[in-house]
């Protein structure tokens, strides 16, 4: 590779905004907050809004949508019409 073009790969903690679960990663992504993790090292902390924790296929929580309402509005829209 080329020195000096590439960001710095280095220890980052990760948080799930919604669930508050962290871990421990490497990423070229920065912040200016930072958090100690359970080795006693401070890291770069990054919050984002969904993980693997949050996530409704991860988590088995998916959400029902109302498709019948979706559907009667479709038919009542287009469902009279013949070419």
């Amino acid at each position: 590779m080329k020195p000096g073009i590439h960001p710095e790969y280095r220890p980052v903690v990760f948080q799930d905004r919604t669930t508050g679960q962290s871990f421990l990663t490497r990423s070229t992504a920065t912040s200016d907050a930072r958090i100690e993790w359970e080795d006693g090292n401070s890291y770069p902390l990054i919050v984002i809004d969904v993980t693997a924790y949050s996530h409704p296929f991860w988590t088995g929580n998916q959400r029902v949508l109302d498709t019948q309402g979706r559907v009667e509005k479709f038919r009542r829209r287009y469902g009279g019409r013949t070419r």
